[in-house]
């Protein structure tokens, strides 16, 4: 009977995961890693879930307080971000090096097996071709999370799967009523666990970030009104600026330097190019020269077009230039540009500079 240590946060995703994995046989073992207190999935409240499908389901239930790690890479990295002025993208950094990383090595060092699952919706499958394990969208495209997954590497896509990837939420959701778990009607979580858990992004960094008021500019560097904080702003923002004008405006950049948020019409936020660090290429080897393919600038962007051009690595490794077939709005360094060949996620970075 094969093995496999199902990561659960709590939710009816993981929940039907763990449940379908052993109606087909497996040896299923319930693992939560509690990476903060309070409400919500990740936290207090979904240990209590998870125990409780762990006992339904007659499996055994192991916990780890993975609260230090998710401090240290998570909480640390997002406060420092903010404070320079980015919009950092805490999800990708969480599943390799809070969530997945450390679910495989307890796997194979505690409980002797080479293989995890989770609820993400996405799929794996191996390119005899290639020599790789690829990482593809999901079916149901509306829920498709491989984006925040383009950082796993090939030694976590070989010991990974995903049970619901070629399923829509609404089988998820009828699977779990057929299969009688508690967690079928329990509401799906629609923001990250840090806004879950605190309330709202700034609630969170407000706790950690101190008060800093500064001016808010057009391009021309016209005082137009004063801001508490660059770290209340992202780049393609548009609500919640706080000044008046006749049109209206976003905010196109942020300068830490000044302490300054620059705002702009919505065609000045568009940007042609941009600069990505820390590329994990994914489905493919690191290409030598500029291909072709489709890129996700945020999660619920729609995908264009673009030409990926490798540059010199650095010290933090592979780098790229994104060249847009059609412009874009709102590129936000800190954020994740996703690249895919259709279905197949080819890699991904993180951004780091817009021209």
């Amino acid at each position: 009977m094969k093995k496999v240590v199902v990561g659960l946060s709590g939710g009816v995703d993981s929940s039907v995961a763990a449940a379908s994995l052993k109606e087909k046989g497996y040896e299923v073992i319930g693992l939560t890693l509690w990476l903060m207190q309070g409400k919500g999935q990740c936290c207090s409240d979904g240990l209590v879930d998870a125990a409780q499908l762990c006992e339904d389901l007659n499996i055994p239930h192991h916990v780890v307080d993975s609260r230090d790690l998710f401090s240290s890479h998570i909480i640390d990295y997002l406060v420092e971000g903010y404070q320079q002025g980015i919009t950092p993208l805490p999800c990708s950094q969480c599943n390799k090096t809070v969530k997945f990383g450390p679910m495989l090595n307890y796997a194979r060092h505690e409980l002797n097996t080479d293989t995890i699952a989770t609820g993400h919706y996405a799929r794996i499958a191996y390119s005899e071709k290639d020599k790789r394990y690829q990482l593809l969208r999901a079916v149901d495209r509306n829920k498709d999370q491989s984006y925040f997954l383009y950082d796993l590497d090939q030694d976590l896509l070989s010991g990974t799967v995903f049970p619901l990837g070629e399923h829509t939420k609404t089988e998820t959701r009828r699977m779990a009523t057929q299969l009688d778990l508690h967690t079928a009607e329990k509401p799906e979580s629609q923001d990250l666990c840090l806004i879950e858990a605190h309330g709202s992004m700034q609630t969170f960094l407000d706790q950690y970030i101190q008060t800093h008021p500064g001016e808010i500019v057009d391009q021309e560097g016209n005082i137009l009104g004063h801001h508490q904080g660059i770290h209340h702003f992202t780049i393609g923002q548009r609500k919640g600026i706080g000044v008046a004008a006749p049109r209206p405006l976003y905010v196109v950049d942020l300068d830490p330097g000044k302490n300054q948020v620059i705002v702009g019409d919505r065609e000045t936020a568009l940007r042609t190019e941009c600069m990505v660090k820390r590329v994990n290429w994914v489905s493919i080897a690191p290409p030598q020269n500029p291909i072709h393919a489709e890129v996700q600038v945020r999660y619920r962007s729609k995908p264009t077009g673009v030409t990926i051009v490798p540059l010199e690595a650095d010290a933090q490794g592979s780098r790229v230039k994104l060249v847009f077939e059609t412009p874009q709005f709102g590129i936000a360094p800190g954020q994740a540009a996703v690249w895919y060949d259709q279905e197949i996620l080819l890699g991904g970075g993180i951004i780091e500079a817009f021209s």
